[in-house]
């Protein structure tokens, strides 16, 4: 589907408002994934909330976004792109305010699933937007500015929400998106060509009752996995054989339906698209699950205060954006698999400099790290946006654009799962293996020993926790490290871009 070719033969397009615009809504969304994260523990006193309630702030917000993801292909079809996202923007931009005056857990769980139902279509449609109206040799630069959004927002939201809480209260984690939801809303209803909506399509019913079950239970399953140890739980397991079956029906159901199922297969006989959707999986889980790794270490295990914290990680956002801008230039002239190449190098290295992480670090040590990892993904997020779709047809833009954000979606919380689990366990299994070291034939625990003191054993068992949890985020690292540098060979089933099955519909916009 394209959101602007007829509009634009008409009067020419305000690129710069529209892009500004859509890019507005696109950054609330993605900071509202993790804005939230460091304002649960002054939520959690003023909505007299459990632990485990609370919780449920960040949960009902992404399983409602995951679920409602692919539903955005389908929903631009029968209202217009134009139309679906000014609903999608004033529903964010209200849902947002609701949960600043919400006053109980039940309201403001309400309104996060709210704000995850509207924001869903807001990353995949500001995506199909800024290829529709930009002509093929600009469209590098044009994901590059749409990256910035997707992949600097997760980044700055921490840094950001903690100076809202601690400078005003945590409610203005959510007002800040009043104005800005506001704004954005303004410049699409103003500076965005409205487009006719196709023909009525059916709505395949089963097959996204079927696919949103299955999202609904992996995203439960993969949340409360940690809390809940997993499938030792009788949850998990439940949660586990419903996403098995539901997704089985999905596959069956697509496979024997027809052209009229809710996914449009058509997209897996494109090898760019089918290649770079795997790809930004694995991106999602490396990217976010780092994230989600750094903040823990520093705070829990090093002291830093959560405003140091921010200040130290945030800097990785500012590679992401210089490598970005570059990359989005030399898309014109460099074969886009040779960026991806350097950038899948560059974010290795990055990793492999966090595999020498040690007990005592400066913040310099976190930073550099951070912005040469930030760096490394910037040059393999534009080209990698840019070659997927590169031979993708208009026509299935919006369902493209949905599947890949919803991929991206899905590998980060696989991979912030994978290491919060394995950080939990390498850290029982260092700690035994240190442990082991404390009898009385070792000749440096032999004085501790013979003087009896209680003190002096439980800072020595809290010596070995400290240094069992720096091996199993040094184990993590080098896990990511590895998975990085596997999926690189990959790279040779990507086809370069030029030519193909989009060029007419870069003509008409041309």
């Amino acid at each position: 589907m394209t959101a602007v070719p007829q509009a634009a033969e008409a009067a020419p397009l305000n690129r710069g408002m529209i892009t500004l615009s859509i890019m507005l809504a696109t950054l609330i969304q993605t900071l509202d994934s993790t804005i939230a994260n460091v304002a649960l523990p002054h939520m959690q006193g003023a909505l007299s909330a459990s632990q485990d309630e609370i919780t449920w702030v960040l949960t009902s917000y992404i399983v409602a976004a995951a679920i409602a993801t692919p539903l955005t292909g389908w929903l631009a079809d029968q209202m217009g792109v134009k139309r679906l996202l000014g609903v999608a923007i004033a529903g964010f931009t209200v849902a947002s305010a609701l949960c600043g005056l919400s006053e109980t857990l039940g309201e403001i769980v309400a309104s996060r699933l709210a704000q995850g139902l509207f924001g869903a279509s807001l990353v995949p449609l500001s995506q199909s937007i800024l290829l529709d109206i930009n002509p093929r040799e600009k469209q590098g630069q044009a994901m590059a500015v749409w990256g910035m959004g997707v992949m600097v927002g997760p980044v700055l939201g921490p840094t950001l929400g903690g100076w809202l809480t601690d400078s005003y209260n945590w409610r203005w984690v959510f007002f800040i998106n009043v104005p800005i939801g506001a704004f954005a809303l303004f410049g699409v209803s103003t500076f965005l060509p409205a487009r006719e909506p196709l023909k009525q399509i059916r709505f395949d019913l089963f097959g996204f009752a079927t696919l949103a079950l299955a999202i609904g239970a992996l995203q439960a399953l993969l949340d409360r996995g940690e809390q809940l140890d997993w499938f030792n739980s009788l949850e998990i397991r439940i949660e586990a054989l419903v996403t098995v079956i539901s997704f089985a029906f999905f596959i069956v159901h697509t496979a024997t339906s027809g052209p009229d199922t809710f996914f449009r297969y058509q997209l897996l006989k494109d090898r760019n698209f089918a290649t770079g959707t795997f790809f930004i999986f694995v991106i999602g889980a490396v990217l976010y699950a780092t994230r989600a790794l750094l903040p823990p270490m520093l705070q829990n295990l090093m002291g830093y205060p959560v405003a140091t914290t921010g200040l130290v990680t945030a800097p990785s956002g500012a590679g992401t954006m210089i490598a970005m801008l570059i990359a989005g230039r030399l898309l014109r002239r460099i074969d886009a698999r040779v960026l991806l190449l350097f950038g899948f190098l560059v974010s290795a290295y990055a990793l492999w400099q966090m595999m020498q992480y040690t007990i005592v670090l400066s913040p310099s040590d976190i930073v550099w790290p951070g912005v040469v990892q930030g760096f490394g993904l910037g040059f393999v997020f534009v080209p990698l946006s840019a070659l997927t779709f590169s031979t993708l047809t208009p026509q299935l833009r919006a369902d493209g654009t949905a599947t890949y954000s919803l991929m991206r979606n899905i590998g980060s919380s696989i991979g912030i799962s994978i290491v919060q689990t394995f950080v939990t366990r390498g850290t029982q299994i260092a700690h035994s293996d240190l442990a082991a070291n404390v009898t009385v034939f070792n000749p440096a625990i032999q004085p501790m020993l013979a003087d009896g003191s209680r003190y002096d054993m439980a800072l020595l068992n809290q010596q070995i926790t400290q240094q069992a949890q720096m091996i199993a985020y040094l184990n993590d690292f080098k896990m990511m490290f590895v998975a990085t540098l596997v999926v690189i060979p990959l790279l040779m089933l990507i086809r370069p871009s030029g030519g193909g099955s989009a060029d007419a519909g870069h003509a008409a916009m041309d």
